[in-house]
């Protein structure tokens, strides 16, 4: 009798379910779903079972399905339709369009909050209003004396593994990043360059790894299910997330009782010359009655902290191993840093940035090929039709898929898969949308120029003192996985050697060690 009833009750459920979707439903005839079986209660989601390697092959098979039939297509996750856009015209209308982000990543703000990227829109808004001026032009040309200092610190670092064979250089990319982060948005030095075991950046590490195993799995969504199917990691999460909680707070109520005895009151063109002034203290000296108070300020440091380190990190290391692998595109890079700085050891400055055209246009093309942020999902509120004619109805989420987008070959060109920097010189984009590594729209993300910034300073220093080898290196596309940011599946091997002015410098000075500027 029980089970008749149970029966009863599934297939009740399955007809309500049906009806509830039908919209959804009626519109997989005009965006076609997965070549992928949709299986019942769970549709496509267990698709991305297996490593973090599988998991980002799904979204490249996705997206490549999706340029094959016009741009979009579906998939099932649940009860739930997404429909992943590889097309950049439709992107752009939905990025300006639908700016709620979908319910899916709801989990990671349990480490950030409403921290501006996860924020519903009421809160979004506001927030970005607040934070938008302190990246100004003239803020972030103050940052590049930082990057510079950081990266001289991260070359010398490096000089102790230069020309013994292949490493993986990531570790050293990342704690650059993770230093100049901190330093720029929080005004502290937390040296994960010298201290390696840094308990901040040990926590950070652990809360991107575990983010990342839930992301594509929606039964580790909720807390209670991720606590009970994953114990283990459950608890190192939520041991980290108290740690980087802990460090945060103590920051800034530090930060706000010495702004507070000092009096300290900046106008908008007002910096002192002899400080730099941190993201955190731009923040609490904004003022006015929508001032953030100390909860607000730990959600906005937090994203600026790990956007800015794990983002700059991935991109600056995707494009060491491209210019590894393309040793003619890495001389070109050379001789424009000779023309810019000779042969002195000066550091960077904001004035050479601009000057750099061939290094920019090269971690351009690294950036579409390897964008450290593959995919993004948006939610449709309401019904919204696209500029083709098809409606997306309410309550689908969005798969932005930017890896197809980059390569969609209707806007790059047959050669869309091949790494050819000087595609950023010769011609224009032939859609403001194809190229968005940092998204694109009001929601895109504020730190681009920031981003750009870091990357180029912590090459520039790089590739004036070293070579990077085709040690190491295989032919065709590198390997990748979906690890929150998209990370290379060998982390990262490269082999360095010392640029030959360098090395003969290093021998005359190796007696006195003190005068080796690196």
């Amino acid at each position: 009798m029980l089970w008749k009833i149970a029966l009863i009750l599934i297939i009740l459920w399955a007809i309500y379910s049906r009806w509830t979707r039908r919209r959804m439903i009626a519109l997989t005839s005009k965006v076609l779903t997965m070549k992928s079986p949709a299986l019942p209660f769970i549709g496509h989601s267990y698709i991305f079972l297996g490593t973090d390697e599988d998991r980002m092959n799904v979204f490249k098979r996705a997206g490549k399905e999706a340029i094959k039939n016009g741009g979009l297509i579906s998939h099932w996750r649940g009860s739930q339709l997404f429909i992943v856009v590889a097309d950049p015209v439709a992107a752009e209308f939905l990025l300006k369009t639908c700016l709620e982000k979908d319910a899916a990543i709801d989990f990671f703000k349990a480490l950030l909050g409403n921290g501006s990227i996860f924020a519903p829109v009421p809160i979004w808004r506001p927030r970005r209003k607040m934070v938008a001026p302190t990246f100004s032009q003239k803020n972030l040309n103050s940052f590049i004396q930082e990057f510079s200092a950081q990266s001289q610190i991260m070359v010398k670092q490096l000089k102790s593994v230069a020309g013994n064979g292949v490493f993986s250089i990531w570790k050293y990319i990342a704690a650059y990043s993770m230093d100049s982060a901190c330093k720029t948005s929080l005004g502290i030095d937390v040296d994960a360059q010298l201290q390696p075991e840094q308990p901040f950046l040990h926590s950070f590490d652990n809360c991107c790894r575990i983010d990342a195993l839930r992301a594509c799995q929606p039964w580790l969504h909720n807390d209670k299910m991720f606590k009970l199917l994953n114990p283990e990691s459950y608890e190192q999460y939520t041991s980290s997330k108290k740690y980087m909680w802990n460090f945060m707070d103590k920051i800034i109520s530090s930060k706000l009782e010495v702004l507070k005895k000092e009096n300290i009151v900046y106008t908008s063109d007002e910096v002192p010359k002899a400080s730099l002034r941190s993201f955190l203290e731009m923040l609490i000296e904004s003022g006015g009655e929508g001032k953030l108070n100390a909860l607000e300020l730990r959600e906005e440091m937090l994203v600026l902290v790990l956007a800015a380190s794990d983002t700059s990190a991935a991109g600056a290391a995707y494009t060491t191993l491209m210019l590894a692998k393309h040793p003619d595109v890495q001389e070109k890079v050379y001789q424009e840093l000779r023309e810019v700085f000779g042969d002195s050891d000066r550091p960077v400055t904001a004035e050479d940035l601009p000057r750099l055209k061939y290094l920019d246009a090269v971690l351009r093309e690294t950036l579409r090929l390897y964008p450290p942020v593959p995919v993004i999902v948006r939610h449709v509120h309401k019904d919204v039709t696209l500029p083709s004619g098809v409606t997306l109805v309410e309550g689908c989420g969005l798969l932005i898929n930017f890896w197809a987008i980059h390569r969609n070959p209707k806007y790059w060109g047959e050669d869309a898969e091949q790494f050819r920097p000087e595609r950023f010189i010769d011609t224009p984009l032939t859609h403001p949308a194809a190229f968005m590594p940092f998204s694109h729209g009001p929601r895109a993300c504020i730190g681009y120029q920031y981003a750009m910034m870091s990357m180029k300073t912590a090459l520039a220093s790089l590739l004036r003192v070293y070579r990077v080898g085709e040690e190491g290196t295989t032919e065709g596309e590198l390997r990748v996985k979906f690890d929150v940011m998209m990370k290379h599946v060998d982390n990262f091997q490269v082999a360095l050697h010392l640029r030959t002015y360098y090395l003969v410098l290093f021998t005359i000075l190796a007696p006195y060690k003190s005068l080796i500027p690196f």
